[in-house]
């Protein structure tokens, strides 16, 4: 007579370990494929090393799968992850006429840029795209913060011109 193979001996504790998951994680949804995974684990084991413990071992496994869970979502940043909103996120990524806009407004931007005075340029793109604050930016260019200031209210009304005028 053949003994059982471990995970198929293993099966009774299936509900046992859904509540151990249910009590432990957020998802329900995540909870059989944390049973999975406890299986899978079991089933994967080299040893042929008998188990005293049968209950105790499956749920060692099942703490493990959990730490595991754990770490991964935490090197994933996965509590940080926003859920997909069609009215947020939009659905029409690839729609070629929107594309197409998006492109034009680059080009008339980058278009705005290159029209400025090199200083006055240089300082908005500090201070907008590279997130400088007014001091640093005086600092580093080695003129007052009102100077930095003026730049930046010379290149903001240069552009809002040129957005309400070309686009």
């Amino acid at each position: 007579m053949t003994a059982k193979p471990l995970a198929e001996q293993a099966g009774p504790l299936r509900e046992g370990l859904a509540r151990y998951f249910r009590r432990r994680v957020p998802d329900p949804a995540e909870v059989d494929d944390l049973v999975q995974d406890v299986f899978a684990r079991i089933a994967a084991r080299d040893s042929a090393e008998p188990i005293g413990h049968l209950g105790g071992f499956v749920f060692q496994v099942a703490a493990n799968v959990l730490a595991d869970r754990g770490r991964r979502r935490f090197s994933r940043k996965a509590d940080a992850h926003v859920p997909f909103e069609p009215d947020r996120h939009g659905d029409e990524d690839f729609d070629p006429y929107r594309l197409l806009a998006g492109k034009e407004d680059l080009r008339l931007a980058v278009e705005a840029l290159l029209e400025l005075p090199p200083r006055t340029r240089t300082i908005f793109v500090l201070h907008r795209l590279e997130g400088r604050k007014t001091r640093e930016i005086a600092t580093q260019l080695g003129i007052s913060v009102s100077a930095v200031e003026k730049h930046m209210i010379r290149a903001m009304q240069h552009l809002s011109v040129i957005r309400k005028g070309r686009v």
